[in-house]
């Protein structure tokens, strides 16, 4: 099987970071946002826009892909009872697009907390003020909240508890790139768990 150019590698952690790394000067806002997928616990999906931070091309099964959210907002909460989440990621400007389909762990531990203090301070403190997909009566009340938050936590807070990584631990990562007269090209690595080797076949446009 012909993987050549950008297909070629037989790490697709490695494969993604490339065309990630490829992507960070082209597109205009947010190479890195991802349409994150999940059901809730009746089988409906539910999908979003959500900020991949980390691509890890090692460690154990491998490598993984990382975003950070509010283990009680809705997607926290599918994410828990299913253990399982998708995400495509689509960059206009190279015309290609990586989808996504694994399992889920907690990202919890200093990686978690390194990230936090990494971002602005206003952010942070947001992290604890918002109790993320519940309903809000007002903007008021949010910006009140944050006000009582920042008085409590004050300039250095620490990573609130309920806040964190998740890890997507794939057992399907597909590549696609854009063909001439939709002629596409799409390369599907596929394992049976995350200990197992990777299977490469190239799929019809």
């Amino acid at each position: 099987m012909d993987r050549s150019g950008i297909f070629a590698g037989d790490n697709p952690f490695a494969i993604a970071q490339a065309w990630m790394t490829e992507a960070e000067p082209l597109e205009p806002n947010d190479p890195n946002a991802i349409a994150l997928a999940t059901v809730d616990a009746g089988g409906l999906p539910n999908a979003r826009m959500v900020l991949l931070k980390e691509i890890e091309t090692a460690g154990t099964g491998g490598g993984g892909f990382v975003f950070y959210t509010n283990y009680g907002s809705k997607k926290g909460r599918e994410i828990e009872a299913s253990g399982k989440a998708a995400f495509v990621l689509h960059w206009k400007s190279l015309r290609r697009q990586i989808r996504v389909r694994g399992i889920t762990e907690r990202e919890e531990g200093p990686q978690a907390d390194a990230y936090y203090n990494s971002r602005s301070l206003k952010s942070r403190l947001g992290a604890w003020a918002s109790k993320q997909s519940e309903p809000l009566s007002s903007r008021e009340a949010l910006m009140a909240e944050v006000a009582k938050v920042t008085l409590a936590q004050g300039p250095m807070p620490k990573r609130p508890p309920f806040w964190g990584g998740i890890r997507i631990r794939p057992l399907e990562i597909e590549f696609w790139a854009d063909g001439t007269f939709r002629l596409h090209d799409r390369f599907r690595w596929t394992r049976e768990n995350i200990d197992a080797n990777w299977a490469v076949d190239r799929l019809n446009p």
